[in-house]
């Protein structure tokens, strides 16, 4: 993963000869938080999560220095049924009330191939540490094509793809256990620029 990243990076036109910068921004209109379950053996439901901040240190000598953060703001959630994003925000669930945010914070790193990685860090919900295991593959990095409308998109960015698997009972929610499943599929997919904290169109 480190020569990949290496010569992306290298072959990148909006690069110096200087060293670049370690910090990624996540593009909030570019990432999005899904969450999916069983439903009684019926189906695969959905729940999106619309607000979302983090950041990313990448050191391309040193993969396993590697930090990410990220939180999500569990008044975000939306499943397209106002009652039951409701539901879902109260005490039986996610508790938004004591607990507003879904943290993580990265403790590990393992390269497992030329552009992907397990990330392991801990995850906190309703006020519940665990660790938590993401794989991540890693899509594209360099100039992303955009930039030549937005000069907000300037710059060097990177795409990816994170997902684990999560028991809800390990966090103490087990509310309706098992008519919906316990394994709940988190993905994350989002676009981040180099250089920033966090990013926005709008600068």
């Amino acid at each position: 993963m480190k020569t990949a990243f290496a010569a992306a990076l290298l072959a990148s036109t909006v690069l110096s000869t200087a060293a670049f910068a370690d910090n990624w921004g996540m593009d909030a209109a570019h990432t999005d938080v899904v969450v999916t379950w069983d439903h009684a053996g019926f189906s695969r439901q959905v729940a999106s999560f619309h607000a979302f901040s983090g950041t990313l240190t990448l050191d391309l000598d040193n993969l396993e220095a590697t930090q990410a953060n990220f939180s999500v703001p569990v008044d975000s959630i939306s499943t397209g049924l106002g009652f039951f994003d409701e539901e879902l925000k109260g005490p039986q669930f996610f508790n938004m009330a004591e607990h507003p945010a879904v943290t993580f914070v990265s403790t590990a790193v393992t390269q497992t191939g030329e552009m992907s990685a397990e990330v392991t860090g801990d995850m906190t919900i309703l006020g519940v540490t665990n660790p938590v295991t993401f794989d991540v593959t890693v899509h594209n990095i360099g100039e992303h094509p955009v930039g030549q409308f937005f000069e907000a998109y300037q710059g060097t960015w990177m795409g990816f793809t994170a997902s684990a698997e999560i028991n809800r009972s390990d966090f103490g929610m087990g509310a309706f256990i098992p008519v919906g499943s316990d394994a709940i599929t988190i993905e994350i997919n989002s676009e981040m620029k180099q250089g920033v904290e966090t990013f926005s169109l709008g600068g």
